[in-house]
C-alpha cells in the first residue's frame, strides 16, 4: 500500500512538473493566431499572417518545452516531426523552421523580428515578446 502511495504521489508531482507553453511574437505584430494556424505554421502549411505577411518560425532544438509543444500544439512526438520535415526536405516541398537552443535564443529572435513566431516555457516571458497562446 505504501509503494502504490508514493508512485501515486511520484505521478502528480510528475504531471505539475510540464509549464505551460506561450506561443510568441514580436509587440509590433497585430496578428491574432488561432491553435490550428499555429499548427498549420509549424508544420509548413502556412506561411503568412492573416493579414497576409510572411511568418518567420522559430523552433526548439530538443529542449523539453519543444517535446511538449510538439504534443499539445503539432500533435507529433518529435521523433515523428523530423520523419515528417525530412519526407518535406527530401521531396523538396519544405523547409523546416530554424531551431534555436534555448527560450532565451527564441525571445531575442521574435523580439528582432516583426515576423517571427516561436514558442517558450510561459514563466520566461517578457515584455519584449507579446503571448498569442498559452497551452
Amino acid at each position: 500500500m505504501k509503494k502504490l502511495i508514493l508512485v501515486s504521489a511520484l505521478s502528480l508531482c510528475s504531471i505539475n512538473a510540464f509549464a505551460d507553453i506561450a506561443v510568441i511574437i514580436n509587440p509590433s505584430n497585430i496578428n491574432t493566431v488561432d491553435t490550428d494556424t499555429i499548427k498549420k505554421i509549424y508544420l509548413g502549411k502556412s506561411k503568412s499572417f492573416s493579414n497576409g505577411d510572411k511568418v518567420n518560425p522559430v523552433d526548439q532544438d530538443g529542449t523539453s518545452v519543444a517535446d511538449e509543444f510538439n504534443d499539445k500544439v503539432v500533435g507529433k512526438s518529435s521523433s515523428q516531426l523530423n520523419a515528417y520535415w525530412s519526407k518535406l526536405i527530401f521531396t523538396g516541398k519544405g523547409t523546416p523552421p530554424e531551431k534555436l537552443a534555448s527560450d532565451q535564443a527564441v525571445i531575442d529572435f521574435v523580439a528582432a523580428n516583426n515576423d517571427a513566431i516561436g514558442y517558450i516555457d510561459s514563466a520566461k516571458v517578457s515584455d519584449k515578446v507579446k503571448v498569442i497562446a498559452t497551452f
